[in-house]
């Protein structure tokens, strides 16, 4: 029992090796959303920060439990996935119609619970959105979505 402890232990320390890829971070975003739209309000500029921005743009802040194997698989697996929908540092690249649909996500997505992600707030907590903060975020989605066709 104790040599198959020892194995385990040993694999868990090698596998430790395996670089995890995790998507580039970059503070250079040009085209990201919150520098192009200068009149989004600081209170939803903060809760994009807080709750969205980790895993959709560019800005990913990486904590220590992020490189070691297998956790880091499941965060590069989730960013990639997320910044794939959706990447705010990449916001100007999106066709008129594209950022409609994508702020009628957020508003749909926020309203029904499903971002953030549950995963994302067990360990982020401050990532949660009060019913307040989804508010906000449902109604400067479906008012800016709407300002892109006046």
């Amino acid at each position: 029992m104790k040599k198959a402890i020892y194995l385990i232990i040993a694999l868990l320390i090698v596998v430790q090796f395996i670089p995890a890829y995790l998507p580039e971070v970059s503070y250079d975003n040009p085209k990201d959303m919150l520098t192009n739209n200068p009149n989004i309000t600081d209170d939803v500029k903060m809760i994009l920060k807080n709750s969205c921005y980790n895993c959709h743009s560019n800005e990913t802040n990486y904590p220590w439990y992020a490189r070691v194997i297998p956790i880091s698989f499941l965060v590069s697996h989730d960013i990639k996935d997320g910044r794939e929908e959706l990447n705010f540092s990449h916001w100007e690249n999106y066709k008129k119609i594209e950022k409609a649909g994508i702020l009628d996500d957020i508003s749909g997505s926020v309203s029904n619970g499903e971002m953030p992600k549950k995963i994302y707030t067990l360990i982020h907590r401050n990532a949660s959105l009060s019913d307040a903060e989804k508010k906000i975020i449902v109604n400067w989605a479906d008012e800016f979505a709407e300002s892109l066709f006046e």
